[in-house]
């Protein structure tokens, strides 16, 4: 199928990767979102080879290169100082065949949108317009906004989110996010050998905590801090340098001038949640993807390679099926559904183990990492590059 009119609800990396995609192939695509001005959620994004080789077939991979940070070696330290492991990362890259990328979430942003801006036009990007209902007649399928505009459509994209709206349309019912029992400061900070050694990714742990620097280009780090907290202390942790300070008191200089240097103003505080695997991602002519489709915790880094997967597969299956749209995305869910219920369960696997669910567990994972050596952290990075679509 050529030439098809898309709708996509939400102007997130998902949203704008698709419509770059989806452009690239013949079809016709126009973004809805909801905001008059798009936020990133997030300071950061681990792009790692599979994500990356997804950005290569959009014609990204040169810009990509350019703007991302070069990680070279991964490192784990012990609260107390005690480095675990530390290692590079080029046996990873040539494994898989292309290395990682991690990037300032906005940067990616401001690609994708001036990208599909440039290719599609200033008119495939409609901002503050949020989507509230869905009619598909069969032939097609209309999406109204509240501000009462209507696009007719063959084909909706539900890009919109962990909190999607159309994901409880495509489901029949509403779906409750889940609490994976942390919570996560992030933002971004100047790259600085006193922190953190240039060009490496280093994660501290200790009793269910963790702390993670890692370059992100333009001479920055994005890093992020876990705490294992019950949901309603949240609220209480306005301050985020001393809530911070207080919580990691006593661990390695580099954990402590990170907290002193950051900018508090820039810094998100994310009660981290997922999502089950779902039953089905489309009805009819709506499709879901990105965070809509498979909401997952950040503990494997993969939440934005996963929707830039999403992206390239239901281009290829809208552009090379024939038969019909629910057809395509029929095959487009059967293709996915499988693969990102597999890295849910995965990322919810390592947070418990990380985070202390259960803390013998824990200690257990943190002795291994000194006495069981890299491979099997190599081999559980590989391991989202070697099932997915761009081996």
């Amino acid at each position: 199928m050529h030439g098809l009119r898309v709708a996509i609800v939400g102007g997130g990396i998902g949203g704008l990767s698709t419509a770059l995609s989806l452009h690239r192939f013949g079809h016709h695509p126009l973004l809805i979102e909801q905001t008059p001005h798009l936020r990133p959620v997030g300071a950061g994004i681990s792009l790692w080879p599979n994500g990356i080789k997804v950005c290569n077939l959009f014609g990204l991979g040169p810009q990509i290169r350019a703007m991302g940070g070069r990680m070279e070696r991964m490192a784990y330290v012990e609260r107390g100082g005690h480095t675990l492991v530390d290692f590079p990362l080029g046996d990873l890259y040539e494994r898989v065949g292309e290395r990682a990328y991690p990037v300032a979430r906005a940067a990616l942003q401001d690609l994708l949108l001036d990208e599909v801006r440039a290719a599609v036009g200033e008119d495939a990007v409609v901002l503050g317009s949020r989507a509230t209902e869905v009619d598909d007649t069969g032939d097609e399928v209309t999406v109204t906004t509240e501000d009462g505009k209507t696009i007719v459509a063959d084909v909706v994209v539900a890009a919109d989110g962990t909190h999607s709206r159309l994901r409880d349309w495509v489901l029949g019912h509403h779906v409750e996010r889940r609490y994976v029992g942390y919570v996560n400061w992030n933002g971004l900070v100047e790259e600085s050998a006193d922190i953190a050694p240039v060009g490496t990714w280093c994660i501290w742990v200790g009793g269910g905590q963790r702390v993670s620097i890692m370059p992100v280009g333009a001479g920055r780090c994005y890093f992020f801090f876990d705490v294992p907290m019950a949901l309603e202390e949240v609220e209480d942790l306005a301050d985020h340098r001393s809530a911070l300070a207080d919580r990691f008191e006593g661990w390695p200089a580099g954990v402590r001038l990170l907290i002193e240097r950051m900018d508090p103003t820039g810094v998100a505080r994310i009660p981290i949640h997922d999502i089950d695997p779902l039953p089905t991602w489309s009805r009819g002519r709506v499709t879901l993807l990105g965070d809509a489709a498979h909401s997952m915790s950040p503990d494997l880094g993969q939440g934005g390679c996963q929707a830039l997967e999403d992206a390239w597969v239901l281009t290829h299956f809208l552009t090379s099926t024939n038969r019909s749209v629910p057809d395509a995305l029929a095959r487009y869910q059967a293709e996915r559904m499988p693969h990102t219920a597999d890295i849910v369960r995965r990322a919810r696997k390592r947070s418990d183990t990380i985070h202390g669910v259960d803390p013998e567990v824990t200690a257990a994972w943190e002795r291994s990492l000194s006495t069981d050596g890299h491979g099997a952290i190599l081999d559980g990075l590989a391991q989202s590059v070697e099932t997915g679509p761009c081996r």
